[in-house]
């Protein structure tokens, strides 16, 4: 875990490590998202990003009649 400072203008410096891992850039944007006691930015990707994404994914499950 790290830990960040929040500047006087209140602003965060995100780790090198974890903006290589998301691919973070500058200027992205992020959804900032207040949950229970704590801040979670989760980064705004494209849908053309998201392509392939759920490839994989069990698709055995059961499935109403009118869902077929």
């Amino acid at each position: 875990m790290t830990t960040v400072t929040i500047s006087p203008k209140y602003q965060v410096v995100i780790p090198k490590h974890i903006r290589e891992k998301l691919d973070l850039r500058p200027g992205q944007q992020v959804q900032a998202i207040e949950y229970d006691d704590r801040v979670e930015f989760v980064p705004v990707r494209s849908i053309a990003s998201m392509r392939g994404f759920l490839s994989g994914i069990d698709t055995s499950v059961p499935r109403e009649d009118d869902r077929v």
